[in-house]
């Protein structure tokens, strides 16, 4: 037996994997980006907000966030957005479904304005809303002889949160709905569904998801909400002030551990909620599996 025959055979050279090439840089530079850039603009502002108001005693912090007044402006508020943001979820998605399931003339002029209360400065549409509901307005002048006054009033805070807080909902639930398969509609139909049993078992668990984010989105920016509602609003103590003038207030009179402190109790009420909000969003992509 020769060398030649204990020699075992060359195997095939294995080609190298090529690395796959990545549009932005590797993972540890945009990760260390990233960390750094929340850092920067949201981490260190809000450490630096419960920071300050730890350095206040329990009883100075309770005797700041439990006046009154301060509670008055927190019901006011949370109880505002919840109601605007309840009403956009419906008005939203009536608007994102008439802007996709139809054509009619006007459509693109439509689905712009939509977008105006994010381009429109939010002082802007503060006056606007008071030129038109204040009783000399366009719109109050007929109103108030009959005894609705929306101007200066709650009610007149929840319509200028609904006008700022519609665009979300609009903008999150209308994807969703162009990408719904309009043959799974017409399949329930055949079947002997109706149209009502067709939205709830077909329809609604596609955009539920979609519904929340926006009810989210449009919750958050309206608790946040300060220059569309300080001049509808009036800014009457117990009646129409929002925690976010009260916050101002404080600032201007130097009290600056009152202001952090109100402003903390907003943040974690806002937390929960959202916390809230994002259980119940994960809560329906497990009912709804695939469809959510």
């Amino acid at each position: 037996m020769t060398a030649a025959t204990l020699t075992a055979p060359a195997l095939p050279a294995t080609p190298r994997r090529r690395s796959a090439r990545r549009v932005l840089p590797g993972f540890n530079l945009t990760l260390g980006y990233t960390l750094l850039y929340l850092s920067l603009i949201v981490l260190i502002p809000l450490s630096a907000l419960v920071i300050h108001t730890l350095s206040m005693s329990w009883a100075d912090f309770w005797a700041a966030v439990s006046a009154p007044r301060v509670l008055a402006s927190f019901r006011l508020t949370f109880g505002a957005s919840l109601i605007a943001a309840c009403v956009n979820v419906v008005a939203g998605l009536l608007v994102a479904w008439v802007l996709v399931r139809y054509q009619f003339p006007g459509k693109k002029i439509a689905d712009a304005l939509v977008d105006l209360p994010f381009a429109l400065p939010t002082a802007v549409a503060g006056i606007a809303l008071t030129a038109i509901l204040a009783g000399n307005g366009w719109i109050g002048q007929y109103l108030e002889p009959m005894g609705i006054q929306l101007a200066f009033q709650p009610a007149g805070i929840v319509i200028a949160l609904i006008f700022i807080g519609l665009p979300f909902v609009v903008r999150t639930v209308q994807p969703v709905l162009e990408d719904t398969e309009k043959e799974l509609e017409e399949a329930a139909a055949c079947l002997g569904a109706t149209r009502w049993q067709t939205f709830w078992r077909v329809i609604f668990p596609a955009i539920a998801p979609a519904l929340l984010t926006g009810f989210a989105m449009a919750f958050a920016r309206a608790v946040g909400e300060y220059g569309s509602v300080i001049f509808i609003a009036g800014n009457m103590p117990m009646v129409s002030e929002i925690t976010p003038l009260v916050i101002i207030g404080k600032l201007e009179q130097y009290d600056y551990a009152g202001a952090t402190a109100v402003a903390c109790v907003m943040l974690l009420i806002s937390f929960i909620l959202l916390l809230i909000i994002n259980g119940l969003q994960a809560w329906g992509r497990r009912r709804y599996g695939g469809a959510a």
